[in-house]
């Protein structure tokens, strides 16, 4: 039985050997899609709360970043994720700084 060129087309874009598993991949890629939107959703709300946090915290007389509060949120990344954990906090934080 040979394959069709719409079966031949999905394999190719999936990397499956099969039409089976490129219909697994491409509902799984489907559903990542959609977690990766809700990520950046949610980092975005993030941004948007810390920039309220740095704002109060300006107009206080504060600085504009807490080190110790950016020491626990590494931290808290660091034990669920490991090691990468770490390296997505930083990254998030950087976001979450504002335009310097």
């Amino acid at each position: 039985m040979t394959a069709t060129a719409a079966e031949k087309n999905v394999a190719e874009k999936t990397g499956a050997r099969t039409p089976e598993a490129a219909g697994v991949i491409t509902g799984a890629r489907e559903r990542i899609d959609a977690l990766d939107d809700r990520i950046i959703g949610l980092i975005q709300e993030r941004m948007a709360v810390s920039a309220v946090i740095q704002e109060a915290r300006i107009a206080s007389g504060g600085r504009r970043v807490n080190l110790s509060r950016e020491m626990e949120v590494l931290g808290h990344y660091s034990e669920a994720l490991g090691k990468p954990g770490t390296s997505l906090a930083m990254t998030m934080l950087e976001l979450c700084r504002g335009r310097i």
